[in-house]
């Protein structure tokens, strides 16, 4: 069984990885909600520009992820204008880097509520749609900080942590249902914001761009290659396939070797 006809919610979407995964998906023949926490045209014109490239119904919901209402409308909402969910990618999250005596406490309940509890939220609303499908797939975008930690990223790596534990709860939890749960751990992914960072950072060490991309962003990357958002969208649709339906509560790292370090 393939994506096709599948329905799809793709949190955090609208730009980078999610953004990636959602037009894969698509691209693969599946209906998709993609998501962010902004209601302007271009959002709207975002969703109508992957469905007319792939001819798939796509549309855009607007909702507030560090609100766990908002999170559960989502899903409801995607199933009302789309027919159902079978597919939820949480992807959402944010970033900040503090040292924890000088973390902003308002940053840290902002992080967790956005990359842990949102995830939660939409899973619970998602799951009781696939029981009645009889068919679903959960897949959480964790990080390699869920498997690993860096300093001053306290929040961020605690979130990714927690919900690489979730995953494990959602699949035993579903475990004799055609339903299964895992987390995709990227490393360095290369999205435009990332693309962003790198004239800044090359003024700052003073290096050339292959330089700063090898020795300062992948330093910890053994690969010294970017995933890309193509790569991770192809990761989360074979995990929907059926070659992946006895792939439950693991982690799948797309990260060029970090956490083999």
């Amino acid at each position: 069984m393939s994506v096709e006809g599948k329905v799809a919610v793709v949190t955090g979407s609208n730009s980078g990885i999610g953004l990636g995964i959602a037009r894969e998906l698509a691209r693969r023949g599946a209906h998709v909600a993609i998501n962010s926490f902004t209601d302007n045209p271009e959002d709207h014109e975002l969703a109508a520009g992957i469905a007319e490239d792939h001819g798939t119904n796509v549309v855009y919901i607007q909702a507030d992820m560090s609100q766990g209402e908002a999170a559960r409308t989502l899903v409801t909402r995607a199933a009302e204008v789309l027919g159902s969910v079978d597919i939820l990618v949480n992807n959402a999250g944010i970033q900040h880097v503090a040292k924890i005596d000088e973390f902003p406490a308002g940053k840290w309940d902002a992080i967790l509520a956005i990359n842990l509890s949102s995830a939660f939220h939409t899973t619970a609303a998602a799951l009781p749609l696939m029981r009645h499908k009889g068919w679903g797939r959960v897949v959480n975008i964790a990080s390699a900080h869920g498997l690993t930690a860096s300093p001053f990223k306290s929040a961020y790596v605690a979130a990714k942590h927690g919900i690489v534990g979730m995953t494990k709860v959602v699949a035993l939890e579903t475990a004799e249902e055609d339903i299964t749960a895992n987390a995709i751990c990227p490393g360095y992914v290369l999205t435009p914001l990332v693309e962003a960072q790198i004239p800044d950072t090359m003024k700052e060490y003073g290096m050339d761009r292959e330089t700063v991309i090898r020795d300062v962003l992948l330093q910890r990357q053994p690969s010294k290659e970017f995933a890309t958002v193509q790569q991770m969208g192809g990761t989360v649709a074979f995990l929907c396939s059926d070659d992946a339906a006895q792939i439950t509560g693991t982690t799948i790292s797309v990260d060029g070797g970090w956490t083999a370090l």
